[in-house]
């Protein structure tokens, strides 16, 4: 079964220590997410992740996009809607994704992998999805603050184009991260056609991340043009009861969430090889792509390593 990470992943950033750093920092020229993004993709590298992430280091999810999106503004901790959503005219996230991926290439000519284990490797890029974007921000300007579906198909538009930038810079996956659809908040219709937007005519698989209770939005989300739907397991387990309720996958990838994000305590490989043999008895192998629930931001990086170690070793004995 091949292994992911949803993308975010505990930020460590370094003092510059050498006086070639000090000055470069001086000067404004050393950029302390460089040696973040290396540490992150070698981290999840050496667990055994097949598809690794940059880390999603420079900034939470929604203030990362909105503060680079024209129309956008953040203020404090708020992500505020100002003027009509545009196109932004270079991306958000192109530049780190070809970083990690240079890295991600290094590592595996030292890893010496063979070559079925080589092929499945790579790495994905991160789209927050257009309804989270719109429902976590306050609309000030332009748009119905009452009405939010013009503000979301103009936010798809802007973000197709950062799928677009992320693809090719060589993202091997496209993941949208929607978990305000699962709220309740969301007219799912509307959501649906704001990922189809970002979707559709990618060539690279695409994902669409929605966490927490999804009871009543499942089967909705198998509805979704996408190739992949991502959901939690390990701390929301009652959504595998769902899966038992599935006739018809429509051809989907589950993203299994296996390991509970929300917690520091690292689990035992058998707990995570005992959750997934309750998937794979359900899908089979060959539907199921092993995850941790969420991002891992908010875990240390101890806790963070250990979980995706384990979580590989437990996907590995079910293959």
């Amino acid at each position: 079964m091949l292994t992911t990470v949803v993308g975010s992943y505990p930020v460590i950033l370094k003092n510059p220590s050498s006086p070639i750093e000090k000055i470069s920092d001086f000067l404004g020229l050393q950029d302390p997410y460089k040696a973040a993004i290396n540490l992150a993709v070698s981290d999840q590298l050496n667990a055994g992740i097949d598809i690794v992430s940059d880390g999603q280091l420079r900034g939470e999810m929604v203030p990362l996009f909105a503060s680079k999106i024209p129309g956008m503004v953040v203020e404090g901790h708020l992500s505020k809607i100002k003027n009509k959503i545009s196109i932004p005219l270079s991306s958000i996230g192109a530049d780190d994704l070809k970083y990690a991926k240079n890295i991600l290439n290094k590592n595996l000519r030292k890893l010496n992998l063979p070559e079925e284990d080589l092929y499945k490797k790579g790495i994905k890029g991160l789209v927050t999805g257009p309804s989270t974007m719109v429902y976590s921000s306050r609309i000030e300007g332009f748009y119905n603050p009452h009405e939010k579906e013009e503000a979301i198909m103009d936010m798809a538009q802007a973000l197709k184009k950062e799928a677009e930038f992320l693809e090719n810079a060589g993202a091997n996956i496209i993941q949208i991260d929607e978990p305000f659809i699962s709220t309740g908040l969301v007219d799912v219709s509307t959501a649906r056609k704001g990922v189809e937007i970002i979707s559709k005519d990618l060539k690279v698989p695409v994902a669409l991340h929605v966490c927490g209770d999804v009871g009543g939005v499942f089967h909705q989300l198998l509805k979704f043009k996408v190739d992949i739907i991502d959901c939690e397991f390990a701390g929301i387990n009652k959504n595998i009861q769902l899966l038992q309720s599935v006739s018809d996958f429509k051809g989907k990838k589950i993203g299994f969430g296996c390991i509970d994000t929300k917690k520091e305590d690292v689990e035992g490989v058998d707990s995570i090889r005992n959750l997934i043999k309750q998937g794979q008895d359900i899908m089979g192998n060959e539907n199921m792509i092993i995850d941790p629930d969420c991002g891992m931001r908010m875990l240390s990086r101890h806790s963070a390593f250990s979980k995706l170690k384990n979580m590989v070793e437990a996907a590995k004995w079910q293959n």
